[in-house]
């Protein structure tokens, strides 16, 4: 957290603000390291100056923010004292002129409300921050893993003939809660030509027959972070036409891989470079393109910088960590999606996921 809030400082003096008003709750949790506000309404503001800190908040959450967060000084919001009044009287006390505001979390009231307090308001992200990862937030995101390849070869010895998609999904939530996470998003799981689309709700339908194709998409979160990691299973004997699809996404994960060491270890790398080497591959094999991005960064949010997608802009640090996930979705027949995290090194990409990536079969 401290050295969170020294890196918004330095953010701060650079763009030549006074203060920054925190509004996201992603935001708020990596900053305050603190995940209890709602996502749904706006229950805290952070505000920061270039020496102090603030919370804005309502008694609900008096007492944890006095425990949980002590080094931010608490405003509370109430009927008497609504946000916009005690953001007039910050104003006044701090002198400030100049306010950073993230303008895309905002409301179109909420910033109405906000520019009638103060006279000059600027965009602000925190994108910058949080797409480097520390040593602490790296090791925070591999436990999560960790929990997430326990769940793999838990999920493994459930799936019997008569399992439905929301069974999987259910015992796959379960094991996790009972290991002391949470979902970083709601789980995936799809049989047969479910798995040709690619964020498949889990449904009713049932392992009636062998001979399937089975496709797990889940992710942990643990202290605040997320892992994420696909594997596609055949239930049953895999036949050829599978078999040459699914090695040829697992050779492309692999190239992908492979590209981003030897071209990391020699300057950054465009992201879009590799996403490109991964979708050249897949349509030389005479299948169609994959219709998502390659990859996403992962941390606080399951889907945060970099983006590894044709268009992206990004360029590929040190401390990044993002997925590689390839794809191949035929509709007639089922999909194949193999996904892994992966950690940016000085000495290359290092894998957080370790879940067996050949061909099981049940």
């Amino acid at each position: 957290m401290a050295t969170s809030l020294a890196k918004l400082r330095k953010e701060i003096k650079n763009n030549k603000l006074d203060a920054i008003l925190i509004s996201s709750v992603p935001n708020i949790i990596y900053l305050t390291n603190y995940s209890g506000f709602s996502k749904e309404e706006r229950e805290a503001y952070l505000f920061i100056t270039k020496n102090e800190q603030h919370i804005l908040t309502d008694g609900r959450y008096t007492t944890a923010v006095k425990a949980l967060i002590p080094d931010f000084k608490l405003i509370e919001i109430s009927p008497k004292n609504p946000a916009n009044e005690l953001l007039k009287k910050i104003k006044v006390k701090y002198r400030i002129k100049k306010l950073g505001i993230e303008e895309n979390n905002l409301t179109y009231k909420e910033y109405k409300e906000i520019s009638s307090c103060f006279d000059d308001l600027n965009h602000f992200s925190l994108t910058n921050l949080r797409t480097i990862k520390d040593e602490k937030e790296i090791s925070k995101i591999e436990k999560a893993c960790r929990l997430g390849d326990e769940t793999f070869n838990y999920i493994l010895k459930k799936i019997r003939l008569g399992v439905s998609e929301k069974d999987v999904a259910n015992k796959i939530e379960f094991f996790i809660k009972k290991n002391g996470g949470d979902l970083s998003f709601p789980t995936i799981v799809a049989f047969g030509k479910n798995s040709a689309i690619p964020h498949h709700q889990a449904s009713d339908q049932r392992l009636t027959t062998k001979d399937q194709v089975i496709l797990l998409d889940f992710g942990v979160k643990l202290d605040n972070y997320c892992s994420d990691m696909t594997r596609t299973i055949f239930f049953g004997s895999a036949n050829a036409e599978f078999k040459k699809m699914y090695n040829t996404v697992l050779k492309t994960q692999t190239k992908a891989i492979e590209m981003l060491n030897t071209k990391y270890l020699i300057h950054n790398t465009k992201a879009s470079s590799i996403d490109k080497v991964a979708r050249d591959y897949i349509i030389s094999k005479g299948y169609p393109s994959i219709p998502h991005s390659l990859g996403h960064g992962v941390g606080i949010e399951v889907h945060e910088n970099p983006h590894l997608s044709p268009k992206s802009k990004d360029i590929l640090k040190e401390g990044m960590v993002f997925s590689i996930e390839p794809g191949i979705y035929l509709p007639n027949s089922g999909g194949v999606r193999i996904e892994d995290l992966v950690v940016l090194e000085k000495k290359g990409p290092r894998l957080l996921t370790h879940s067996l990536r050949n061909l099981i079969e049940l």
